[in-house]
């Protein structure tokens, strides 16, 4: 029985959108009675929408031109491209919805107004879903015209022979990640040569598989056009703080040597900040506990297992988790990013996005 106007708006917010998302994509299209019901949707997550530009002024048409986007992909039967799409259908048209799309759509905009190829800088840790996002805002922003280039952090890595040379001047970097084990030369290069439009290009790749999960950089891709370049990281955007923060640091930072990788680390990321510095602005993927992502690497070590994989141990786990807050500590590092960041998205327990609020302005 179709819900009249009176009970739907008695209805939680994810209720509502969710039955809305899914009478549309039954359907095959969302119609003006339904784009209705969404803005007034829109309407009840204020901080969401000013994020996005979105005020009570423009919300018809920003609604609108949303609407637009997602029944390209209701007509032609195009939603299983997305991510999650077959894990859990109300979870992506949700997400779809909440944040892929506008996000998209503000890029799409953000090149309109720009001379040049715009930079999104995305941070997050594992299982904050970086992949999961570069996938949803390639396939949204082709279908607005616009290429993509999706670039990782993991993909400016040195080689592993000059990550060996590094490990044998300092045995501390027992693995790669930590500031100091990225050609940042090459990253700047490569930035510069696609804000300078200078294709085509080469976009470095590395295959974390190589040299028995050590990793090396494999054949790098030509791209020839790029609107949007997606750069995302485990700590993208982290500038250093003060060293006094290091005396009395959060676990598992607890002796003097733990402090003292912790503070040249924090020295090393001088050198990245005019990576940073490309980036036009710089969205945040925060779990609502930094703990989790102990969790869920935790937990994709089991389903490798399961499936027949490789995997690590659950102590393993931990020293490999670990050995990343040792060199930044997210208490010390994100959480002050989190507070300036021109976009921030809350990742709840289960992957799904929570609250997204801030500021996307202008370049």
């Amino acid at each position: 029985m179709p819900i009249g106007t009176t009970q739907f708006s008695n209805f939680p917010y994810y209720e509502r959108l969710d039955l809305l998302l899914a009478a549309s994509c039954a359907n095959g299209y969302i119609n003006p009675a339904k784009q209705s019901e969404l803005v007034r949707c829109e309407l009840t997550e204020p901080l969401r929408a000013h994020a996005f530009g979105i005020n009570e002024s423009n919300m018809e048409v920003a609604i609108a031109r949303r609407t637009s986007l997602l029944n390209r992909f209701l007509q032609d039967d195009r939603l299983s491209q997305f991510p999650l799409y077959h894990y859990d259908k109300t979870l992506c048209l949700r997400t779809l919805w909440r944040f892929w799309l506008p996000l998209a759509i503000d890029l799409a905009n953000l090149r309109t107004q720009a001379d040049r190829p715009v930079i999104q800088g995305v941070l997050g840790g594992q299982g904050t879903g970086k992949t999961t996002l570069a996938q949803a805002l390639s396939l949204l922003l082709e279908e607005l015209g616009l290429a993509t280039i999706a670039l990782s952090i993991d993909d400016l890595y040195k080689t592993h022979a000059e990550r060996e040379q590094l490990k044998a001047k300092d045995p501390r970097f027992i693995r790669r990640g930590p500031p100091g084990t990225h050609d940042i030369a090459m990253g700047l290069d490569l930035l510069d040569r696609v804000q300078s439009q200078q294709f085509p290009i080469h976009v470095p790749r590395f295959d974390k598989s190589l040299h028995a999960g050590d990793g090396d950089r494999i054949e790098s891709l030509q791209v020839n056009q790029a609107d949007i370049v997606l750069f995302e990281g485990w700590f993208v955007g982290v500038e250093p703080v003060d060293a006094a923060a290091f005396e009395q640091a959060p676990e598992p930072i607890v002796t003097e040597a733990d402090r003292q990788f912790a503070r040249d680390c924090n020295t090393k990321l001088r050198d990245y900040l005019p990576l940073w510095e490309r980036c036009d602005r710089i969205a945040v993927l925060n779990p609502v506990d930094y703990h989790l992502s102990q969790q869920w690497r935790l937990q994709a070590e089991h389903d490798a297992i399961a499936l027949g994989k490789a995997g690590m141990s659950d102590a393993d786990i931990a020293a490999f988790v670990e050995y990343f807050w040792k060199a930044l500590h997210p208490d010390l590092f994100i959480t002050p990013l989190v507070e300036r960041s021109h976009l921030v998205i809350d990742i709840e327990s289960d992957h799904s996005v929570g609250d997204i609020y801030g500021k996307l302005p202008s370049v």
